[in-house]
């Protein structure tokens, strides 16, 4: 006799976890929460269902980077126009906007689609140690 493989259908409740960006590499942690975004770290993940948790990232001007990628690494983004090129640094972006950085991160690794722009949509990116989800009790991860 064969088994029968089990298919999720439909959505599942999303639980809300909270990701503390202290002393992390920024690598390490987007592949964490990208894990946790698309909900691979359940026993029922299935890949054409959108089943996976809102993170809720504190601290992210905190995180541990390395001197030569903080000098060397560049955002850019393009307006369309002719010219609209705009390329931000890494060191400025940190201390402007440390959230883009993480963003930036996870985006790169979760699918580029209509169910990717869902998935991202549940993170929750803060620079300190508050956040207003408190009412939502997300339980930190490890």
């Amino acid at each position: 006799m064969v088994d029968k493989t089990y298919v999720l259908k439909g959505t599942q409740e999303p639980e809300w976890l909270l990701v503390d960006a202290k002393g992390q590499g920024v690598g390490r942690l987007a592949t964490q929460i990208a894990r946790y975004l698309l909900g691979k770290h359940k026993p029922t993940y299935t890949p054409g269902v959108d089943m996976g948790d809102v993170v809720v990232v504190i601290n992210a001007a905190d995180l541990s980077i390395t001197n030569k990628r903080i000098e060397t690494k560049t955002y850019y983004g393009h307006s369309g126009y002719p010219g609209g090129l705009k390329a931000v640094g890494m060191k400025e972006q940190m201390r402007v906007h440390p959230e883009r950085v993480i963003f930036a991160a996870v985006w790169g690794m979760i699918p580029h689609n209509r169910m990717g722009h869902s998935i991202i949509k549940r993170l929750k990116i803060y620079p300190g140690s508050e956040h207003p989800h408190t009412a939502q009790n997300p339980k930190p991860v490890a």
